[in-house]
């Protein structure tokens, strides 16, 4: 290999980067790959969701400063980097019907302009992999959805110098893959979930289970499946920095690790796009890239 090999996660908010592909991630930064995630917004709507620190007046008053101060612990426990992007939290509209978005958030700005943002992040880091959300964004969160435009417009718009000038954005750079993250799948929630019970253990994923049959949630295909169980505590940690959003007593972490790594070694994704020669199903995002670099 001649070239450094580079990975960048977009991710719409602090917290969304350790808890989808932190594991994969963790293990590529072990084998000297670069790795940038590029945060889209602050996460300065989101609720405070780890019951022992409701009604903490000093977060309530200084969420932005606290979410900083969290993602900055995570980047460190993760061993990445990470840049933000600069827009402003949409909030997850909620009631019937929804609210209006507020005025000024990142769902609404305009899709071309804030793809130019990250285009600038591409061309400086010139990662030959991006991953980030599917069309749903995963869950249909505004942000999310709106960071799968952003990167799949900011995709081909690296390599545009004609859309977004070289004067302005940087030299023109073309990655080679973008990936879905896919790690909330069916086929790993069903397989821990039968792994509790055959164990005598209570499941935290029946429930799930149950809003999936509501739902009829279509299956998505899973191309990629990086094996990294090695790094499944790195990626728990990585999210337990995220004080404001995630209870260490909670739903997360329910599952003893040595199941996990028994029953569900890999962290799942979906690839999006891919401009080098693929064999699929893969276990290595670079697979096609590395031959190249």
């Amino acid at each position: 290999m001649t070239e450094q090999l580079r990975l960048m996660a977009v991710h719409a908010h602090p917290d969304d980067e350790s808890s989808k592909g932190a594991a994969t991630m963790a293990k590529y930064v072990s084998e000297g790959v670069d790795v940038l995630v590029v945060t889209c917004t602050g996460g300065e709507r989101g609720s405070i969701l780890n019951p022992k620190l409701q009604g903490d007046k000093y977060i309530e008053e200084n969420i932005h400063e606290v979410r900083r101060k969290e993602m900055d612990e995570a980047r460190e426990i993760l061993g990445v980097k990470q840049e933000w992007l600069g827009f402003v939290d949409s909030g997850l509209p909620e009631g019937d019907p929804l609210p209006p978005l507020p005025e000024g958030c990142f769902a609404l700005e305009d899709v071309d302009k804030a793809a130019g943002e990250l285009v600038r992040k591409i061309r400086a880091f010139r990662p030959q992999v991006i991953t980030t959300y599917d069309e749903n964004g995963g869950y249909p969160h505004p942000d999310h959805i709106m960071t799968h435009k952003i990167t799949m417009v900011a995709f081909e718009g690296a390599a545009d110098a004609e859309k977004y000038p070289e004067s302005e954005y940087g030299p023109v750079f073309q990655p080679l893959k973008v990936y879905y993250n896919q790690g909330f799948n069916k086929p790993r929630t069903i397989a821990l979930h039968e792994a509790l019970l055959a164990r005598g253990m209570e499941s935290p994923y029946g429930e799930w289970l149950e809003r999936w049959k509501e739902f009829e949630r279509a299956e998505r295909t899973l191309t990629t499946h990086v094996p990294c169980a090695d790094f499944f505590e790195i990626r728990d940690k990585a999210l337990i920095a995220h004080a404001t959003q995630i209870d260490p007593d909670g739903g997360w972490f329910r599952v003893p690790m040595e199941i996990q790594k028994e029953v569900w070694p890999t962290e799942e994704y979906e690839l999006a796009k891919s401009l080098v020669d693929v064999s699929l199903p893969e276990s290595d995002l670079f697979a096609g890239v590395r031959d190249n670099a």
